[in-house]
């Protein structure tokens, strides 16, 4: 074995156009031989690492010239080893379908917990409460930013500042300008409404201005104007509901867990925080938009690529396999997925991938992979929440990596006391087709920071009309984003973007099936590194 190994590293310098005598021959093969099963990662390591060293003069290498770099390789798997990271338990799934209810009950001022079952084909009913749970959700939110609370004494109201929400109802014979808060609606073919819980009444946009972020259907507004003679509410200034901070938002919570991963207390917090901050070599690399028949070998590449990236290498190659979370959005097939025989080479390009991961013992080990259905791929329906690929499916993959985690989509994932939400959806797109005003360019022209502001206000992943993305009535909460989660990947077929907003990193990794683009994202530091083949 020990005679193959020497064969393989002189034909692998041989190739890069390296000499070697025998005191580097040995020097590297008692490195080679630490990395059990991952012997060719372990070569490639060295040798792309020696490349970019300029401390090598000569093309023949020697003990003197190796042994730098194999010390440095030696001490970070070193560091890697002692790192917290190495506990998978440290990172928890939460499918969409598990996702606590909360409903905000605006007479006593807080938030409670639905109890009992949420059938799948709702009521009517359910399509209202939709409604209306969203329009709470940022009224209760609203209601205690500055700009909008009343003044504690008519005395202050002369001096204050605060924009005093009215209702719409109230809006009735009124005249100068008020502040009101509603849902876009098209109660007329053509006829735009605003509507909150009292009533509604027909808006004119045609001179409004407006803050960042697409303007739909179906979006709730913050707005300045006035009501004209003919009874509609001519608009002047119009946002989004103000942004709350994350820990104020935790604070008002009173212990409620919205996000699905259970409560902690303050010593488990700390605790959690700190082995956070240790947690330095760990890493999620992220691809969306994968077709299985045709990328595996893209597939592979790219996670080896992943791996063996020098920019990244001190702190997390030397492993050669530390803890990586491979997260594959829209893992799907271009076949016609309502055939059986098109069902059936899915289930077989599963297979393939198992094979293709359990070659490798390490990456199989020492890594997780999550899969996220995507609009395309098999399942009940296109309507959002989408549940997990079927197991039929995915058995033949789990047989090889029964550690594979097929979850909804959209998905939430906690790392430590990070919380990270996943979705894949071509939303960028059908948001600017469905904008009723052309984007505010005062501020920002980027389409991607547009998109991430009309979320992260919205509070909401997927804020479009329902007759463009159908939504679950009872299972609308699995989308909501409040309070605000500190990261946000948006799985598009639009090119790659990153973009932090208010204190959350939001990113899209890019469509891997046209550019072969992908992200390597690092939760402890929240760096987003972009990547492509």
């Amino acid at each position: 074995m020990s005679g193959q190994i020497r064969k393989k590293i002189e034909r692998k310098l041989k190739i890069r156009g390296y000499g070697l005598k025998m005191d580097g021959l040995e020097e590297i093969l008692s490195f080679v031989n630490r990395f059990q099963d991952a012997e060719d990662e372990a070569i490639d390591l060295l040798l792309d690492h020696l490349d970019h060293q300029s401390s090598v003069k000569s093309s023949i290498i020697d003990k003197e010239a190796v042994h730098p770099v194999i010390s440095l390789l030696l001490e970070a798997e070193a560091a890697g080893e002692e790192s917290p990271s190495s506990s998978h338990s440290s990172i928890r799934v939460v499918d969409a379908f598990l996702v606590p209810k909360f409903r905000y009950d605006p007479i006593k001022k807080h938030f409670f917990q639905h109890t009992g079952s949420l059938p799948i084909h709702g009521e009517a009913s359910a399509k209202a409460a939709l409604y209306r749970d969203r329009f709470l959700l940022l009224f209760q939110r609203v209601s205690r930013d500055h700009h909008f609370i009343k003044p504690a004494f008519d005395t202050d109201a002369e001096n204050s500042q605060s924009c005093q929400l009215s209702t719409i109802q109230s809006l009735v014979g009124q005249r100068g300008k008020r502040w009101v808060m509603g849902v876009i609606s098209q109660l007329e073919d053509g006829h735009f409404y605003l509507e909150d819980l009292t009533a509604a009444v027909e808006i004119d946009f045609s001179k409004a201005k407006i803050t960042t972020g697409f303007f739909t259907e179906n979006t709730i507004i913050v707005a300045e104007g006035e009501m004209l003679s003919e009874g509609i509410f001519q608009v002047i200034t119009c946002g989004f509901p103000p942004l709350e901070n994350r820990d104020k938002s935790l604070k008002v919570l009173a212990g409620h867990d919205f996000f699905g991963c259970g409560t902690l207390t303050k010593e488990e917090t700390l605790r959690l925080a700190d082995l956070e901050k240790r947690a330095v070599n760990d890493m999620f690399v992220i691809l969306s938009d994968i077709y299985l028949d045709n990328e595996q070998r893209r597939l592979w590449k790219s996670w080896r690529l992943s791996l063996m990236d020098l920019r990244m290498w001190k702190s997390f190659l030397p492993c050669l396999y530390s803890w990586v979370t491979f997260v594959l959005t829209r893992v799907t097939s271009p076949f016609i997925l309502s055939q059986v025989s098109g069902e059936g080479q899915l289930k077989l390009q599963f297979g393939k991938l198992g094979r293709m991961i359990a070659a490798h013992p390490r990456l199989k080990e020492q890594s997780k992979f999550l899969f996220i259905p995507g609009p395309n791929d098999p399942g009940p329906s296109t309507v959002l929440p989408r549940c997990a690929l079927p197991k039929y499916l995915t058995e033949e993959l789990q047989k090889h990596v029964p550690n594979a985690i097929f979850s909804s989509n959209p998905c939430r994932v906690k790392f430590y006391t990070q919380e990270i939400v996943f979705f894949r959806q071509d939303l960028l797109y059908r948001m600017r087709r469905s904008c009723l005003i052309p984007p505010s360019t005062e501020e920002t022209d980027d389409p991607f920071e547009h998109l991430v502001a009309t979320i992260t206000h919205q509070s909401h992943l997927c804020p479009l009309p329902l007759f463009v993305q159908p939504i679950i009535w009872n299972y609308d909460h699995c989308l909501h984003l409040y309070p605000t989660p500190h990261t946000i990947v948006l799985g598009d077929r639009s090119e790659q973007k990153a973009f932090k907003y208010t204190g959350i990193t939001c990113f899209n990794p890019g469509s891997f099936s046209d550019d072969s683009t992908f992200v390597a994202y690092r939760p402890c530091s929240q760096e987003v590194e972009f990547s492509a083949l």
